[in-house]
Formats: C-alpha cells, sequence, structure tokens
C-alpha cells in the first residue's frame, strides 16, 4: 500500500534544526538502515554554507529570474523564447551572503551552488513510487518523491519496461539531516575541502526538494557510477525521460554550467512541457534560466 505523508514545510521554511528533528523522527521510514548507501548518494559541490538565523533583521528579499515554477513551455511569437509565469519565479532572501528560496515548492526551483534550500526544508507531500528499488522493498527515506514526481516516474519506468528495459530507482528525498550526516562523514575521512569535491553541502542539494531521483540498471551492476550512461537503459533515459517531465540535471560537456561531474544516473522533474524545450535545446537548467522570459 502506498505510503503518503503530508507535512506543511511553508511553516518550516525559517524554522530551526531541532523542529524538523522531532518531525523526522515521527516519520515510517526514519527508522530504516542508513548504511552502506554513502557511495550512492555523493555529490559533488564546492560551497560552504551557515545555519539561517530567523530574527536576523539584516535580511533582504529578491526576486531570482533564474528559479521558477512553471508547466506552461510556451514560446512567444515575437522572440521565440521559452516563458514563465510570474507567479512561478522564486522569491529570495540574501542571508550572509547566502541565496536562500522562499518558496522551495516551486517544482523548478534551481537548487545549486548559488541558491541553497531553507535549512531543514521538507516537501510538502511525499509518496513512495510504486517501482523497482535497488534494496528492494525497504521503506526507507531515500525511497520517497514529491507526490506528481513520484507518479511521473511510475509512467516513465512502465513505458522502459514496455520496451524490454527495467530501471532501479537509488535514491529520491533526501532530508538536510541526513545530507548533514554524509558531509560531515566525508569531511571526517578526507578534510573538509576535499569532502566538497564528492558530497553536497547541505542545504544545496536537489535530492532535499523530492523532485531528484537517481536509477540505475542490472547492467550498470545497479550502481551510480559513468558506465550507467553506456548501458541501453541509460541511453534510453537520456533520450525519453523529458516525455515523462525528467531532464537528464547534469550532462556531459556542461560540468562548467552546473557545477557538477557528469551524472547520467541524475534525474530531476520538472513537468512535462519544460522537460521537452530543455531536451529540445539541450539546455541545463541553468541555461534554461538565462532564455526564459517571464511573463
Amino acid at each position: 500500500m502506498r505510503k503518503i505523508w503530508t507535512v506543511l514545510g511553508a511553516g518550516l521554511i525559517l524554522s530551526g534544526c531541532s523542529q524538523v528533528e522531532s518531525i523526522m523522527e515521527k516519520l515510517p521510514f526514519q527508522q530504516a538502515d542508513r548504511e552502506g548507501d554513502e557511495q550512492a548518494e555523493k555529490r559533488q559541490e564546492n560551497v560552504t554554507r551557515d545555519n539561517l538565523d530567523n530574527n536576523d533583521t539584516g535580511q533582504s528579499t529578491t526576486e531570482n529570474s533564474q528559479t521558477a515554477e512553471n508547466n506552461s513551455g510556451a514560446e512567444t511569437p515575437a522572440s521565440g523564447a521559452p516563458t514563465l509565469e510570474a507567479a512561478y519565479f522564486n522569491s529570495i532572501i540574501e542571508f550572509n551572503g547566502r541565496a536562500i528560496i522562499q518558496n522551495p515548492i516551486n517544482i523548478m526551483a534551481l537548487v545549486n551552488k548559488d541558491f541553497a534550500l531553507p535549512d531543514g526544508y521538507l516537501p510538502e507531500t511525499m509518496v513512495r513510487p510504486n517501482v523497482p528499488f535497488s534494496y528492494g522493498a525497504q521503506d526507507i527515506e531515500k525511497s520517497y518523491l514529491r507526490q506528481e514526481a513520484s507518479a511521473a516516474l511510475e509512467n516513465l519506468f512502465a513505458e522502459a519496461n514496455r520496451n524490454g528495459l527495467k530501471l532501479y530507482a537509488v535514491s529520491g528525498y533526501r532530508s538536510y539531516a541526513r545530507q548533514k550526516e554524509l558531509f560531515d562523514a566525508e569531511v571526517s575521512r578526507v578534510g573538509e575541502q576535499n569532502a566538497k569535491q564528492v558530497v553536497a553541502v547541505p542545504g544545496n542539494s536537489e535530492h532535499q526538494t523530492g523532485l531528484a531521483m537517481d536509477i540505475s540498471s542490472q547492467s550498470a551492476g545497479l550502481g551510480l557510477t559513468e558506465q550507467f550512461g553506456e548501458t541501453p537503459e541509460g541511453k534510453w533515459l537520456a533520450e525519453n525521460a523529458h516525455r515523462f517531465g525528467f531532464i537528464l540535471r547534469y550532462p556531459k560537456g556542461k560540468e562548467a554550467i552546473t557545477g557538477y561531474q557528469y551524472e547520467p544516473w541524475h534525474f530531476r522533474f520538472v513537468g512535462e512541457r519544460d522537460a521537452a524545450v530543455i531536451y529540445e535545446k539541450k539546455l541545463t537548467l541553468e541555461e534554461y534560466f538565462n532564455i526564459v522570459l517571464k511573463i
């Protein structure tokens, strides 16, 4: 039976970690085994973030033209550029040199080295998609996605199966607390500077949005490696994920733009129409927001 849990994320946007951790302790999947997934969940990042202080009066609110939610994907007749409704653009608070996304529920929120989620942010509604997982039926944190992304993932996997390809979900949602565990463990092992090269700094991981899923196959040993991009499953995903609203978030040759190494396993849900534009124009999410017009 699909398990659904709802968290009022908006009320937690500027709340402390202690409140979030209290809630997280009550979630059904929080007691799951946490061992053995550090390698599968490693990311490449080069940012150090401070905790957000709610009472600081030096905050300034801006609207970031590179952060938006939208399913329009429409093109204007005059310029041919894709458009996004203004209501979907993220509101940003500048705090101690950090750009903090204040409306992270946007399905196209641009989370990267420049734009961070609020510390402890929890997506509002997440479910466990009915797809094969590399770790079987375990009901654990990383098996969850936001509801709309979960439904799209099920359709994506079903289409792959109809084409004779079996995909496996590996890592979806990852809490701020879990990301901090991974980062701190890597710092202890190799030092802070080296850790930043392979593990995301807490608050700057797309996995925390509940909109990203790492995917693999048996032909890649169920691993998250560049080898997956050369498998039949990896190639099919790269060419078809956009039909279901997902984009290959960190493509080869775009490392200088995304700030991440090539990750053929990491797919991000943005909605079908915008995913189609990004795919057809061979853009990264960063590049898409550089050309999109606000309407």
